[in-house]
């Protein structure tokens, strides 16, 4: 059995590979230059690099070794669409049948040429179901009653900047907005807010209301943590069995250690409790 892997940044296309190779699969990935992780070619049968755009060598590389199936995972800063981004013909076919470059628009674009090729793209979370979120309070504080206002009021929010296909996570304080995540990604967002919410912020990242489950589902970790602590914010609600969590062992030590709230929610509960909907 062999799978593609279309790689971005962090952990996530070096867990996949670990684990699809366990489980009897060569893996070939394609991965971008920086942003993809280089340690990932010791945990691959192939591996080409690719400067963002260059789909006609995606392409070629993936038939050169027989793969008809493949996983898009891994984080691709979007700036880089302004820096080092050279897209070849197919890419710019691509754009040009797309109305703007918000994440959904372009990956689905992306992956609808993929499939035309003979590419089936698979959900990043096949192989590992065990890393979505299970429904919860993770750590050992719970969320006060103003905190819980705010992941209600945010929850609403942040559904609603993703239905807009704008990003996924806001950052909340005393029923204050103060924070929205855009081209600058998850981290930068929590930076915003926690400096103006002075101690008292929340973080919601949930995942769109119409998010195609193969490709930019929200996903937390450590890093998401160590960026909350270091800027003051206290909370962090995710949407239980949609987000992708990376070291949760870990990550909810460090929240205990830190006095930090994790919880992981479901929507169609929150959709009940909050009276925003």
């Amino acid at each position: 059995m062999r799978i593609g892997l279309i790689a971005g940044g962090g952990q996530f296309p070096i867990i996949f590979s670990k684990t699809a190779r366990s489980k009897g699969y060569e893996v070939f990935a394609a991965a971008y230059y920086k942003e993809t992780d280089p340690i990932l070619a010791e945990y691959v049968d192939g591996i080409q690099w690719l400067y963002l755009g260059q789909v006609k060598r995606l392409l070629k590389y993936f038939k050169e070794n027989s793969v008809n199936e493949a996983v898009m995972m891994g984080a691709v800063k979007k700036i880089r669409m302004f820096s080092n981004f050279r897209p070849d013909s197919k890419a710019i076919s691509a754009l040009a049948g797309i109305k703007h470059t918000h994440d959904d628009e372009l990956l689905s674009a992306f992956a609808r040429m993929l499939e035309e090729e003979g590419v089936k793209v698979r959900a990043a979370t096949f192989l590992l179901p065990s890393l979505l979120a299970q429904e919860g309070c993770w750590t050992k504080k719970k969320p006060s009653k103003s905190e819980w206002n705010d992941i209600y009021l945010g929850w609403y929010l942040a559904k609603e900047i993703g239905r807009l296909d704008i990003g996924q996570c806001v950052v909340i304080a005393g029923g204050s907005v103060l924070s929205v995540e855009a081209i600058d990604g998850t981290d930068a967002t929590i930076k915003r807010g926690g400096e103006l919410g002075k101690g008292n912020a929340v973080v919601i990242k949930v995942c769109k209301p119409n998010q195609d489950q193969r490709f930019d589902i929200p996903a937390i970790g450590i890093q998401t943590i160590k960026t909350m602590h270091e800027n003051g914010v206290n909370v962090l609600a995710i949407e239980a069995g949609k987000a992708v969590v990376f070291d949760r062992d870990e990550m909810i030590s460090k929240a205990n250690r830190y006095g930090i709230s994790i919880v992981a929610l479901k929507n169609d509960k929150m959709k009940e409790k909050a009276s925003f909907y």
